[in-house]
Formats: C-alpha cells, structure tokens, sequence
C-alpha cells in the first residue's frame, strides 16, 4: 500500500507539473500582448504593472527561460501581486478562503447528515413510495442549477417574507462584535448554505443508494440474514461498513471545494471568500490572482485525492499503510 501511495503522488506531482504548463502557455502563446489585452478594460492596472507583469512571466525572455524563472516563483508561493488588490496573490487567497471554509463547512456537514441516511433509508425501501420521493428529491437537487435555487430562495425568503437578508456578510449600518457578529454572520449564511446543501445532497444520496444496493444483495448479507442476525444490525454494521468506501472516495474529492469556494454562490450572495473574489479578478483582468487561484484548486484536488486513500485505512481494516 506504501508504494500505491508513493506512486499517486508522483502521478499527483506530474499532473500539477502540467497544470503548471497549461497555465503559463495561457499567458505566453496568446497572439498579441497578452498582458495589455487582458487588463485593458481596468483603469487601476497602471503601465508600470504591465512591466512588471511581463517581467514576473518572462516575456521579455525565450519561453522555456521564462517559464524556467516563472516556476521557480511560483514553488516557493511567490505568484506576483494582485493588480486588483495589489497585495500578493497568496496573502489574498489566504485572507479569503476562509470565508468560503466557513460557508462550505456548513454545507459540507448538513450534506453529508441528509444525504447517507437517506441513501441508506432509499436502498432499503427500494421501489417504494418513499424510495421515489427520495429519488425525486435527489434528482432535483442533482438537475437544479445553483443560480437558479439561489433566486427562488432569495425572491421567497428574503424579498417576500424577508426572514433572510438578501446578500452580504453582515447587516449594514451595524458594527456587531464577539457574539452577536458570529450570529449575524450565520444568519447571512443560511441561504446560500442551503443552496449548496441542497444541489450536493442529491448526487452522494443516490451513490450511497446505489452502493448501498448492490451490498445488500451480496452472499455475505444473505448469511448475516440466515444466522437471524436483527435487520439494523446487517445494514449498519455488515452492509454500511462496506458502503464507505466508495463513499469515501467522492467525500475525498470534495473536500478541496470547502477551501476553493463556490463562484457562482458566493457571487450571487455577495460572500466575500475565494470564489467571489476570483470571478471578480477575471473580470478585471487580474492575471496573478487568476493563475495563483487556478493552481490553488490543483493542489487542493490533489489533497482531496490523498486524504481519500489515506481514509481507506480508516474504514477499512484489510488497508494498511506499512
């Protein structure tokens, strides 16, 4: 097992390598200057960063020696400075994904106290009617797009019945602090907690209900059943235990979306995380910050990857790591 390990992260470091390359042909094999026609459009962006932008990706060089001095940068977390913030691109990335940690968390926990319960519920009432209506649910929350939910939550809940605040982190025109911050702060999060929660529920619920399925009909179950073993104990201990570990695969590869955001959510609700402060840089131009979020999301799904073969050992005791 040791050396399957070894061996994804070698794979993992290849395919970062690539990433790498990919991102940086994006600036240096655009027809034209590339650098002038991605931050035209922004009055902020003075010459003198344009400089030092063409300076920081090598373009005043030959592409192997400026990808060369671009990478060199880049290993030790040096992506430039934000032209929008003007700050260095790590330091916003790490001021803002927390916002989006807290917002995706939420999501996280709720989605996975709704989703394997269900899941197992649906696989165990297969073909009734409350296997369908789970079914339904689930396939509405898998087909529904985000922007869509956001807008049928915010024109009920908080144009209509105004129990919610419409967008933003905290109330305006009030300067809570200690706990009363904290609550405003949550208070902002529901709706766009539940839009997550709700369009992530749908997908896990129907792979632990398939998984699920196809345990139940195994031999083991079968002889767990004949030796009048009770029904809670063979899906809970015999069959959910075995569930886990394709659950945990796709748990694995969500965990790099608690800290990278979601853009789409974060920009309709005006949350101030990662995902927001991204969309807005690409609008404006905001080449360090893009190209430092982009390899931000590579290192987190490569993690994501890592933590899911690491948690193998977890719920599986056959997997040792020697």
């Amino acid at each position: 097992m040791k050396q399957y390990v070894i061996r994804r992260l070698l794979i993992g470091i290849f395919v970062l390598f690539g990433v790498s390359v990919i991102l940086y042909s994006l600036v240096r094999l655009m027809p034209g200057d590339y650098v002038q026609n991605a931050t035209a459009g922004n009055p902020k962006i003075t010459e003198e960063m344009r400089e030092n932008m063409r300076r920081v990706y090598g373009l005043d060089t030959g592409i192997v020696e400026g990808y060369v001095k671009w990478m060199g940068k880049a290993v030790t977390g040096d992506f430039g400075n934000s032209f929008v913030y003007d700050k260095p691109v790590v330091d916003v990335i790490t001021s803002k994904m927390w916002n989006s940690f807290a917002l995706s968390a939420m999501a996280f926990v709720i989605q996975i106290l709704l989703a394997i319960p269900l899941g197992i519920i649906s696989a165990t009432k297969q073909y009734s009617k409350l296997d369908y209506t789970l079914t339904t649910f689930a396939m509405l929350g898998i087909s529904m797009p985000s922007f869509f939910l956001a807008a049928i939550l915010q024109r009920f809940f908080a144009i209509g019945l105004k129990w919610f605040p419409l967008s933003g982190m905290v109330t305006a025109r009030e300067d809570f602090e200690g706990f009363r911050h904290l609550l405003d702060v949550s208070w902002h999060y529901v709706l766009p907690v539940v839009v997550l929660a709700v369009i992530s529920t749908g997908a896990l619920m129907r792979y632990t209900r398939t998984n699920m399925l196809e345990v139940l009909n195994a031999d083991y179950i079968r002889t767990a059943r004949a030796k009048g073993l009770s029904e809670h104990k063979v899906i809970y201990t015999h069959a959910f235990r075995n569930t886990l570990i394709p659950i945990v695969t796709l748990v694995g590869g969500m965990l790099p979306s608690l800290f990278s955001g979601s853009m789409i959510t974060e920009t309709i609700f005006a949350i101030d995380g990662i995902g927001n402060t991204a969309y807005n840089c690409l609008k404006q131009g905001d080449i360090p910050l893009v190209m430092g979020f982009n390899m931000f999301l590579a290192i987190l799904t490569l993690l994501g990857t890592l933590i899911s073969d690491i948690l193998y050992a977890v719920v599986d005791p056959r997997v040792r790591y020697n």
